[in-house]
Parts: C-alpha cells; structure tokens; sequence
C-alpha cells in the first residue's frame, strides 16, 4: 500500500541525508520525496511516500523517530489530509488541431501554459497525483518531449473530516470536447 510520511526535521546541512540513509539502509523504496521549509525556519518538513503493509511503515516511522533532530514523523495515509503534485509537461503542439487540443485538455484540468513556441508548449499541472497522471496520459499520444514532476507535498484538513477522493475539489469527471470547429468549451462537473 502506498503510505506518506511528514517528517518535521531540523534545517541542517546532513539531515535529509540521514533519512533517505535510513530508508535505504534498510532495503526500503523512497516513491517521492519533497523538503520544504516550515513557518519557524529552524525545522523543515520533509514528505516522503513509499509502499509498504502497515508493519512496515510503522517501523520506518519508529526508526524516523529515533532520529536525532527530528521533532515528529507522521503517516498521513489515514488521517483526513491533502495531497498535491506539480509536473511541468513539454508537449509537441504545432499551430491548428493539436495545439487546440492541447489547449482544451489545459483548460479541462484546469492546468496552464506556461510557455509556448511554435512548435510546442509547457504545460503546469498541479492536484492529486491520480489528476496529473491522467493529463499526462492523454497528452502522451500528442508527443510529449519532457516531463518534470514535484514530489507529492501533504497537509492535514482543518476540518478533520475526511471528505474523500470524490468530493476532493480536484476530482472531477469531464468529458473531452470534441475538437471540430463551433466546438463549446469543456465541461467541468464538481
């Protein structure tokens, strides 16, 4: 199953070194991994997502723990949190058909261009990863030429409640327009 761990650790020069030490020193498979500064600049908050049962997640997050200069390890998994990643994708997009088709994709996942040149454009997706993952998919036969992604990043809900995948305001069906001229403009369905 996969698991995401917050890791609040001090911001040090060698700390994120000791965990991923940690990690692969005991055989385990680190899936992302994304590090950013908190509110008190003195600590970082490292979020990691690995596969694993429960048993051994929860040594990961005991080992995590016993680490020097680490003030809380948590797995989020299953706990009501929010979940999101970023991927620049570079696309193939002449002018005509394909760069408006692109263009239609951009506008049903609510991404952006964020550059574009006349034989192709970059793409800014960000949501859950279940979300990027499906726009790359359907931008993949347009010929994508590169990708770059973020780690997932995690935070807790305010409210506490867990709302679920399909209430989460990134999931939504659509529906992919079709691409003859007169064409309307996607629809969204929260």
């Amino acid at each position: 199953m996969r698991h995401t761990l917050s890791i609040v650790v001090a911001d040090q020069p060698g700390e994120l070194s000791r965990i991923v030490g940690l990690f692969s020193a005991r055989g385990f498979n680190i899936e992302t991994l994304s590090v950013g500064q908190t509110p008190d600049p003195q600590w970082s908050r490292v979020t990691v997502v690995t596969r694993g049962d429960d048993r051994t997640i929860e040594q990961i997050v005991k080992q995590c723990s016993r680490l020097a200069r680490v003030r809380e390890v948590e797995d989020v998994t299953m706990q009501p949190h929010i979940e999101r990643e970023m991927a620049l994708i570079d696309v193939s997009a002449t002018p005509g058909a394909t760069r408006q088709e692109v263009l239609s994709l951009v506008a049903v996942f609510r991404a952006k261009v964020v550059d574009i040149s006349q034989t192709g454009m970059i793409v800014e997706a960000s949501g859950n990863r279940e979300k990027v993952e499906a726009l790359i998919e359907l931008l993949r036969p347009l010929g994508i030429r590169d990708i770059t992604r973020t780690g997932c990043i995690a935070i807790g809900r305010l409210s506490n409640i867990d709302v679920g995948a399909a209430n989460e305001p990134d999931s939504f069906e659509f529906r992919v327009p079709s691409f003859e001229s007169g064409a309307q403009k996607p629809e969204l369905k929260a």
